[in-house]
C-alpha cells in the first residue's frame, strides 16, 4: 500500500513539473471537440510564422495583423468555429491551426462563391494544415448544418459589404448566426470601413461597410457588443475610395459580439 501511495505522489509531482505544453496537451485530450477549461492560448505569432504556410497566404497577411487578429477572436485549441464567406480559406486555415488539436473550422461559402474558389479551396484542403477544416456550401441565411448549435465562435471578415450587394436577408442571417452559437459564444465581424452614416450606399461602389449600421443590426438579433478592435485602424484613410483601389492601407473595424448565456 505504501508503495502505491508513493507511486501516486511521484506521478502527481511529475505532472506538476511537466512543461506547460505537455500539461495543456493532456487537458485538450480530456475534452475533445471543446476548448478545455484553462487551456492557454496558442502562440499566435508562431502560427503565422509557420514555415509550411504558402507565399500567397503570407502576402494576404499584409495590413491584416493576423497574430493580433487571432488573439482578438480568441481562437484556442479544441474550439469549433464557423467562418462565414471563407472563400479560398486564408482565414479558415489560420483559425484551423489555432484550434488544433481537437478543434474544427467550418468554412462556409455560398454556391456562387464556392464556384469561383473551388480549385483553390480544394487544393488547400489537401494540405496537412487544413485537416481540421470542413467545407460548407450553404446560403448565408442558413450557413450552419441544422444539427449544429454549439459553435464557440462565428467569424465574418472582409466581406460584410458583399452581403448587402447580394441582397442577403441580413436579419435572417444574424438570427441564424445567433442560433448556431452556444450560449456565451461570440460573433466577430470585421470589414473595410465606410464613413459613419454612409449606411449601405457605398457597399457596392466602394466595397466598404458602415459599422454604425452593422452594430445595431447585429444587436437586434440578441447579441451584445462587448469589444472593438482598433489595431487595423488607419486614421489617414479618407474612406471615400474603393477598398481595393490602391496600395495605401485601408481602415478596418473589428467588432466582437456575445450571445448571452
Amino acid at each position: 500500500m505504501k508503495h502505491k501511495i508513493l507511486a501516486g505522489v511521484l506521478a502527481l509531482s511529475a505532472i506538476a513539473a511537466a512543461p506547460a505544453t505537455l500539461v495543456e496537451t493532456t487537458l485538450a485530450q480530456t475534452a475533445p471537440g471543446s476548448a478545455a477549461p484553462g487551456y492557454a492560448a496558442p502562440d499566435y505569432a508562431a502560427i503565422v510564422a509557420a514555415p509550411d504556410r504558402s507565399e500567397a497566404d503570407r502576402k494576404l497577411d499584409t495590413n491584416r495583423a493576423p497574430a493580433q487578429w487571432l488573439a482578438f477572436i480568441g481562437a484556442k485549441p479544441g474550439m469549433k468555429i464557423l467562418d462565414i464567406f471563407a472563400v479560398y480559406g486564408w482565414k479558415a486555415e489560420l483559425l484551423a491551426r489555432a484550434v488544433a488539436p481537437g478543434g474544427q473550422v467550418y468554412a462556409q461559402n455560398s454556391d456562387a462563391a464556392f464556384a469561383r474558389v473551388k480549385d483553390r479551396l480544394e487544393a488547400r484542403l489537401k494540405t496537412p494544415a487544413a485537416a481540421n477544416i470542413v467545407p460548407l456550401v450553404r446560403v448565408f441565411e442558413d450557413p450552419a448544418p441544422p444539427d449544429m448549435h454549439d459553435f464557440d465562435r462565428v467569424t465574418f471578415f472582409y466581406a460584410y459589404h458583399d452581403i448587402t450587394n447580394l441582397g442577403v436577408d441580413r436579419a435572417r442571417m444574424h438570427k441564424a448566426l445567433y442560433e448556431a452559437l452556444k450560449p456565451g459564444g461570440e460573433l466577430v465581424v470585421g470589414d473595410y470601413s465606410a464613413k459613419p452614416g454612409a449606411g449601405t450606399s457605398v457597399a457596392q461602389t466602394l466595397h466598404r461597410s458602415d459599422e454604425t449600421l452593422i452594430a445595431p443590426e447585429i444587436e437586434a438579433a440578441g447579441f451584445k457588443l462587448i469589444d472593438r478592435g482598433d489595431f487595423l485602424r488607419v486614421p489617414g484613410d479618407s474612406r471615400d475610395v474603393h477598398s481595393h483601389g490602391g496600395a495605401a492601407p485601408v481602415d478596418i473595424f473589428l467588432l466582437k459580439f456575445r450571445k448571452p448565456g
